[in-house]
């Protein structure tokens, strides 16, 4: 009798332990589960506090609300940034997302053009524009810069930026609250989980695009377009046609249809000039048949 008591004390005791880990374990996950539904969200925006910054930066990817055009405006109009940069990609033949926002942005404020600059550009993410915009930054040695993007982007965008450029200059970031994101309830909002699970991904995925990869200098630039301002834009057309630029044929083609065509042609030369002299070979023979012709009359 001793040893089975033994032995149901011994279980009893077993089954304490074991439920103990899994209360552990469950608690452990309510932790985990809690952190992740309220400070991750929060972990991928970058909100900086500044009292003034050079340039705004502003990235391609507004809604149709135009949320970073209003932003961008109420700092420019209350000095709290001196230029701004608008970035647009190309959606139709010369046409780009920036010449939309240039547009809207000017109906906000009386604003110099002279600090309103356009960056057209042809890049599908933040490490394209970032490759785009880096080396004209770097030639006209900007120190502070604000980049403004999408709440949940504000992160990833400052680490690709600071590390393609190295020392020199500073990006801030902002939060500008838009509603299509909440870091704070982000996971009862369809819009904001979509935005919560895509910008982890595009954060580690840029981890890894950015393995080994050296910084920008001003010989790398790529851009399809001049960065100018406004202003000067008024005076002079900057887009270049990239279909143009496409369809441009090789020298040595060119030179080969070139030879081609002047041998096309040189054998109608060569008839248009045969032609009068046979007109002068008849001219000559009727004039013959006539002296003869006369003779005989005589």
């Amino acid at each position: 009798m001793s040893k089975i008591l033994m032995k149901d004390r011994f279980t009893r005791k077993n089954h304490k332990k074991i439920f103990g880990i899994l209360a552990i374990i469950f608690i452990l996950f309510v932790i985990l589960f809690y952190a992740a539904i309220t400070k991750s969200g929060h972990w991928l925006v970058q909100n900086d506090e500044f009292k003034h910054a050079k340039w705004a930066i502003m990235l391609d990817g507004q809604t149709a609300d135009l949320e970073r055009n209003d932003y961008v405006a109420t700092l420019l109009a209350e000095h709290k940034v001196d230029s701004v940069m608008i970035l647009g990609r190309r959606i139709f033949r010369e046409k780009s997302n920036a010449d939309f926002y240039a547009e809207d942005f000017l109906k906000l404020g009386k604003f110099d053009k002279e600090v309103i600059f356009i960056a057209r550009h042809d890049d599908p993410s933040t490490l394209s524009e970032a490759n785009t915009v880096i080396p004209w930054i770097k030639l006209h040695k900007i120190d502070t810069v604000l980049l403004v993007t999408a709440s949940p982007a504000t992160y990833r965008a400052v680490r690709i930026f600071s590390k393609l450029t190295g020392d020199g200059t500073v990006y801030l970031s902002t939060d500008i609250h838009h509603h299509q994101y909440n870091a704070d309830a982000w996971i009862f909002n369809r819009e904001s989980r979509k935005s919560w699970l895509h910008e982890w991904a595009a954060l580690f995925n840029s981890y890894f695009d950015l393995w080994g990869v050296d910084t920008l200098e001003t010989a790398d630039s790529t851009y399809e377009s001049r960065i100018r301002s406004m202003a000067d834009e008024e005076t002079d057309e900057p887009i270049i046609d990239l279909q143009k630029l496409q369809a441009k044929k090789d020298p040595k083609e060119e030179t080969l249809e070139k030879e081609e065509a002047e041998q096309e042609e040189s054998p109608k030369e060569d008839s248009s000039k045969e032609e009068p002299l046979a007109a002068d070979s008849t001219k000559k023979e009727v004039k013959e048949d006539s002296s003869k012709v006369e003779k005989t009359k005589k």
